[in-house]
């Protein structure tokens, strides 16, 4: 099938109010631009965040919640099965959206008899994109081994973020896994200045003065965006005595300031925010996570040329290069040495700048992400 016959697509996404919402919402975009029959199907909240049907595709609800329920989960199943109907691309999005979509299609689809492989002649060609890591154990991390399982097995391609979820899903089974293009959309012009900015910091921190360095990270208040290494880090001691600014929400957020509180640590938990606006008045990017695939957010920042320190993690090497200071995961000791250091070396601190721009200006855009999932739902190499 080439990507000319695949003219109508679905797009699957589980529960989502971040990144991958806003690439489906992308795909969804640029494929109906281009002519083609969109429908995305995933929980009705997704609609409301994203405005699927405003990107021109027609959304299907199909409730894929974040964590396993059984019964629900099996009329999720059915609901999808009916909603990829004359689907000639199925493109799912997460672990848990791709299993469903696996099992909506099974019976639908047979292999070519020569090759052992999927094509348009026999069903929907199915892509599965993986933009997050399994970091539960126990019974949560057992179920969603099986899931993996699925999707290795069941999918034509798999797509994945970073290089150890490629790895993980090939020892599963998957029989065609290739890197994803995930890009983070263009900056928004933020509508406050650095100068309002820092006014209403210092209107919500007391002692935050004009000259204080600001230290920020963008993430959903959960387990695996590593928050207590950052709260670690941020006790201190540091010359330059900075900021710490969290922009995000999450199940941890009372925790998080109940430790804040108790410690009397120099951090905000500021909510959700226009990254574009923070990051005016950001003299590092901070990215304390046990695992990231390519966050948008440090594409933002590259783009904006703001340095940043991270953790080694995930996709992050690959797509900061050379342009970021990285720290093991879990060491705050690390953590804070490299803040202190550079936080206290201006010449260092615009070096990385200016490498972090550079870097941004590399970073591959829509229009490549585009051809990359076409390659896919067609069956030809990504990177070819």
């Amino acid at each position: 099938m080439s990507d000319q016959e695949a003219r109508r697509v679905a797009l699957v996404l589980g529960t989502s109010a971040g990144g991958v919402g806003r690439h489906v919402r992308m795909l969804a975009e640029r494929l109906a631009g281009d002519g083609r029959q969109v429908v995305v199907a995933g929980p009705p909240a997704t609609e409301e965040a994203f405005d699927f049907t405003g990107a021109g595709a027609r959304f299907a609800a199909v409730p894929i919640a974040e964590r396993p329920r059984p019964l629900a989960d099996l009329g999720a199943v059915l609901r999808l099965r009916t909603a990829l109907r004359g689907a000639q691309a199925v493109h799912a999005h997460g672990l848990r959206a791709g299993a469903f979509a696996v099992l909506a299609l099974a019976g639908t689809r047979r292999r070519g008899r020569r090759t052992g492989r999927r094509s348009g002649r026999h069903g929907a060609r199915l892509v599965v994109t993986l933009h997050n890591a399994v970091t539960a154990g126990g019974m949560t991390g057992a179920i969603y081994g099986v899931l993996e399982r699925i999707v290795a097995r069941g999918a034509d391609r798999v797509l994945v973020v970073s290089p150890d979820l490629g790895d993980r899903m090939r020892a599963r089974g998957a029989r065609r896994i290739d890197a994803a293009v995930v890009p983070a959309p263009p900056l928004t012009p933020p509508a406050r200045s650095p100068e309002d900015v820092r006014r209403e910091l210092a209107e919500r921190v007391a002692g935050f003065t004009g000259d204080r360095p600001v230290v920020l990270t963008i993430a959903r208040l959960a387990q695996q965006k590593g928050l207590e290494t950052l709260l670690d880090a941020a006790a201190g001691p540091y010359a330059a005595a900075p900021l710490f600014v969290v922009a995000g929400e999450g199940p941890l957020r009372g925790e998080i300031q109940q430790r804040v509180d108790a410690e009397r640590l120099p951090v905000l938990l500021y909510g959700w925010a226009a990254t574009a606006e923070l990051l005016q008045v950001a003299d590092v990017l901070l990215v304390p996570s046990r695992w990231e695939g390519q966050p948008l957010n440090v594409q933002e920042a590259l783009k904006a040329g703001t340095p940043i320190i991270s953790t080694r993690v995930g996709g992050i090497p690959d797509l900061v290069g050379d342009a970021a200071v990285l720290v093991p995961e879990g060491n705050a000791a690390a953590m804070r040495g490299e803040l202190d250091r550079l936080l206290g070396d201006q010449g260092l601190r615009k070096a990385l700048a200016e490498a972090s721009a550079v870097r941004g200006r590399e970073l591959p855009g829509e229009a490549e992400a585009l051809r990359s999932v076409l390659r896919a739902y067609a069956g030809t190499d990504v990177d070819g």
